[in-house]
């Protein structure tokens, strides 16, 4: 049983040193489009993708929510800016899965 749980250890420290840090933006976007409009965009994208977002908003935002089941959930923020939006992207992923987009990423790339 101790010679199973020692890697099995080893290796959950590994992942976790591998996923990206909790409170930094995985990626910072700027947007022409309000943040309503984003919402609009970026949330059918994300249902075709079989994804389950939930939306909530404020005067001046708009936070879009996708449970995942191996991580943090995914989080999209878009707020009101000068010139439109700006859009913060929270992702969290294995470093394995991070060479390419994710389609939560393509679909808020594809929006601005």
């Amino acid at each position: 049983m101790r010679a199973f749980f020692v890697p099995a250890l080893a290796f959950a420290a590994l992942l976790t040193g591998c996923a990206s840090a909790p409170n930094d933006p995985t990626l910072t976007l700027q947007t022409h489009k309000t943040p309503a409009q984003y919402a609009e965009c970026v949330v059918p994208k994300l249902q075709g993708s079989s994804l389950n977002p939930t939306v909530s908003q404020t005067q001046r935002s708009y936070r879009i929510v996708v449970p995942s089941k191996v991580a943090a959930d995914n989080v999209l923020e878009a707020y009101k800016a000068q010139d439109g939006g700006k859009v913060f992207l929270y992702e969290r992923h294995l470093l394995a899965s991070s060479f390419m987009p994710s389609s939560f990423e393509r679909a808020a790339q594809e929006c601005l």
